[in-house]
């Protein structure tokens, strides 16, 4: 099994920085786990979000489009509108249908594999945080977005396939910062949600690369320079102040 030291090595060499000790200290106090486990759950359904949005804007058919849809309504119902709860939700993490790519597409079937297999492991992710707070008695009464997500999708270009190219990067930086994350945090969390973070690790370190590789075989083009300047702007992101503690969020004020 490989190491986490060295799953985690490439990733400190994508990101341009590490999480801040104050963040980790702020987020290891015992009053910062309702928002930080809340935060998660959401992190969660929008990160499996993200990956239906793009296979259903560039990849399937209506049909397989609809299904997608259909997939994600009872985490949606529960997350937005309360409508559900930990009972109702188990076993519906499947597809009723099977996603068919469009034939005019030449990168969709790619997307679709590497996308429907991330839906699937953030779903089970969203339902096992929601059994921790299920276990620990923190009720999901909804949470507010940071800033993180809509200041890299901020820098993104306008013109296609640059936004597709750009959204799978960005995808990338989330994926690597939240796997970052798991590490610096679960040293000084209890033995349940330290197990739980590093056994997130080997999931999450593939998603990043996916992304990468996705992007890199759709664009025309080297997209280093797209991944620096993202990088520059994921990393200000993360060492800036930021006054709204969040999973994602900057230097704690």
């Amino acid at each position: 099994m490989q190491d986490n030291a060295e799953l985690l090595e490439p990733i400190k060499q994508f990101l341009y920085c590490e999480t801040p000790d104050s963040w980790v200290q702020k987020a290891s106090e015992p009053e910062s786990l309702p928002i930080l486990l809340k935060d998660h759950l959401l992190c969660e359904l929008k990160a499996a979000q993200s990956a239906m949005f793009l296979i259903r804007k560039y990849a399937v058919d209506k049909e397989s489009a609809a299904t997608l849809l259909a997939w994600f309504k009872p985490y949606e119902d529960f997350a937005y509108d309360r409508i559900g709860d930990i009972h109702s939700l188990k076993n519906k993490n499947q597809v009723s249908k099977q996603i068919l790519a469009r034939k005019q597409s030449a990168y969709s079937q790619d997307l679709i594999d590497k996308m429907v297999l991330l839906i699937k492991e953030e779903l089970h992710h969203f339902y096992q945080v929601l059994e921790i707070m299920y276990q620990r008695n923190i009720a999901y009464d909804g949470i507010t977005a940071s800033r993180y997500a809509k200041g890299l999708f901020s820098h993104m270009s306008a013109h296609e396939p640059q936004i597709l190219v750009d959204k799978l990067i960005i995808g990338a930086y989330i994926e690597a910062r939240s796997c970052e994350r798991f590490a610096k945090l679960a040293p000084f969390l209890d033995d349940d949600l330290t197990g739980f973070y590093i056994s997130l690790l080997r999931s999450e370190a593939r998603h990043y690369q996916d992304y990468l590789k996705l992007a890199q075989s759709i664009s025309k083009v080297d997209i280093n320079e797209r991944i620096k300047m993202f990088g520059i702007v994921e990393a200000e992101l993360i060492t800036s102040e930021d006054a709204d503690f969040k999973f994602h969020s900057g230097v704690p004020i």
